[in-house]
């Protein structure tokens, strides 16, 4: 199945039902009085969060929807029926973006959650309602009110309690193999992963952990090379990063530089991003000699003044790989209990949460509105010159290439 993390979709509630107008007419009665009927409420749309779902793919070519609207109400004083609601139903990790003013109207974290995005619209009222003493053969009724319409966008981050971070080819697939059930597509070239893959690590009876192999990242990518922003956002959601190096990478690169562009692409996306809980992981030593992998690892933890944790594995033999699952879910283990004992580290770590979430937001939006700048043929730097010189000139002036 295609993987689809993002669709922009529109909603539309039921309208209400009309009132009636209407007067009882039967047999020796002519003057029975009104007995007009109100409409029916319009339905509302729900969204649902459901652990069954992984992709957004259901909405990438159905994107319009429109709940049932309410009947009008009927003579012999009957009530119109009210629209039925309507229940979407889209991964757990979805975030509802209002797309005409970016707000977060919610986000669905928890299965089985449910979010109102489009309310029915109320029904109208019937002439029985103005009866009264003075007006004996009311003849006013009320229109039902529109149901609300709007525009969203839905963004799909997948939870994971740790995600696997690195440049291409240095084992990232090859290490969530090794510590799950999940068979990414492992391959001797670069961009072998393509969409994000979540595997369920076992470390003992009823003790689990989930992690995500994310696309690699290249030099450029907060700024929208190879993969670009695209899946650097599912790391936000993420406790715990792994950042797996090749220790000997077939083109002779550094090591060195290999860590430091991707915390450069992690600085650029989303500076609070880079307070996230990371350990350095080195990978596939058993292409290397004993004495080689400490001269390595001596060498990288000094020029990077690594002060976290260091691992030394190799994801193909599974060597290091049991004793590094079991030390992420002890501290997985100890963050929830602290979490739940120190208030202060809980306020902390939400502040952190919600920090990386708007950094990360906000980084794509400017993006988009770069590209879309581009397609207009303006450029960004053109725009920025034009209002330097519009406090110095008057008017402002946008030059068209």
């Amino acid at each position: 199945m295609k993987f689809v993390d993002e669709v922009a979709i529109t909603v539309k509630a039921g309208d209400g039902g009309n009132g009636c107008m209407s007067f009882r007419r039967e047999k020796f009665i002519p003057k029975g009085g009104p007995d007009g009927g109100d409409g029916g409420d319009g339905g509302s749309i729900y969204l649902e969060a459901d652990p069954n779902l992984n992709t957004l793919v259901d909405y990438r070519y159905t994107r319009r929807f429109n709940a049932q609207r309410g009947e009008n109400g009927r003579g012999s004083d009957c009530t119109g029926a009210k629209g039925e609601d309507m229940v979407l139903p889209v991964p757990v990790g979805t975030t509802i973006i209002d797309a005409g003013t970016q707000e977060i109207i919610g986000d669905l974290t928890e299965a089985g959650q449910r979010l109102l995005v489009a309310q029915g619209g109320f029904h109208g009222l019937g002439n029985t309602r103005f009866k009264s003493s003075v007006n004996r053969a009311p003849r006013q009724t009320t229109q039902g009110s529109l149901g609300e319409l709007r525009d969203l966008k839905l963004e799909l981050k997948v939870l994971a309690d740790v995600g696997l971070l690195g440049l291409p080819n240095a084992g990232k697939s090859t290490f969530i193999r090794s510590v799950s059930a999940a068979k990414p597509k492992v391959a001797d070239y670069p961009f072998t992963t393509m969409v994000p893959n979540l595997g369920v690590v076992d470390v003992g009876q009823l003790r689990s952990f989930v992690i995500a192999d994310i696309p690699g990242v290249i030099a450029g990518a907060a700024d929208g090379a190879g993969l670009g922003t695209r899946f650097l956002k599912h790391l936000s959601r993420t406790r715990l990063l792994l950042h797996l190096v090749d220790m000997a990478p077939l083109d002779q690169s550094d090591p060195v530089e290999a860590v430091e562009t991707i915390i450069h692409e992690l600085g650029k996306f989303s500076p609070s991003l880079t307070l996230r809980e990371r350990w350095l992981v080195l990978n596939k030593c058993d292409q290397l000699l004993e004495d080689e992998q400490q001269a390595i690892l001596d060498d990288v933890v000094e020029r990077l003044e690594w002060e976290g944790p260091v691992y030394v594995i190799s994801a193909s033999e599974r060597m290091g790989t049991a004793e590094l699952a079991k030390d992420v879910m002890n501290w997985l283990d100890e963050r929830e209990h602290r979490l739940v004992e120190d208030e202060e580290y809980a306020e902390e770590m939400a502040k952190l949460d919600q920090r990386i979430e708007d950094e990360a937001r906000a980084h794509i939006q400017a993006l988009d509105d770069r590209r879309a700048l581009r397609k207009q043929g303006i450029s960004a730097d053109d725009l920025d010159d034009d209002d330097d010189e519009d406090d110095e000139d008057g008017p402002e002036i946008f030059y068209v290439h």
